[in-house]
Parts: structure tokens; sequence; C-alpha cells
């Protein structure tokens, strides 16, 4: 699997978000995504809506492909976890 860039739309008190970032902690992919709170600075929501249509969060861009609904993401880290914490070795 070659390198993905992955960027988490989000704000804080969402439950889905929080359902996210913990299967994030879980698989020790927390430092490769980059955070963007939706709710802290408003360009990120105007992205969000500009890029999908939706302001729904989480939004999980993988490659900068966006996936909505916090299960299909938790799914998606689940199943390519350990690819891409093989990432760091290959760089």
């Amino acid at each position: 699997m070659t390198e993905k860039k992955l960027e988490l739309y989000y704000f804080e008190s969402c439950p889905y978000c929080q359902y996210v970032m913990s299967i994030l902690r879980v698989t020790g992919l927390e430092e490769k995504v980059t955070y963007f709170d939706i709710r802290e600075d408003h360009k990120f929501k105007e992205k969000l809506l500009k890029d999908t249509g939706r302001t729904t969060v989480p939004c999980m861009y993988i490659d900068g492909k966006p996936m909505f609904e916090s299960r299909d993401i938790g799914e998606w880290l689940h199943k390519y976890a350990r690819e891409l914490q093989g990432e760091e070795g290959r760089n």
C-alpha cells in the first residue's frame, strides 16, 4: 500500500467523531492523521461543504476522497491499520 494522506474533519463534542478518534488511538494511527475542527475554524466547514455538499462529520479524507459515516471510517481504519503503521519503515 502506498502512503495514504489521512485528514479528519470533526468537532470535539460529536460522539461519532469521538468514536473515530478512539479507533485512531487504539490502532496507533492517531499521529498519521491531520485534524480539522470545523467549529474551531469555519474555513474547514466551508471546504467540507464545497467538496462534498455536506457539513456532516466525521469525514475522513483518504488521499483526497471523502468518507462519511463513523462505522465505515472505523471499519476502513481497522482493515488497513497494520499496513498504514508499516509505512513508517518504508519511508
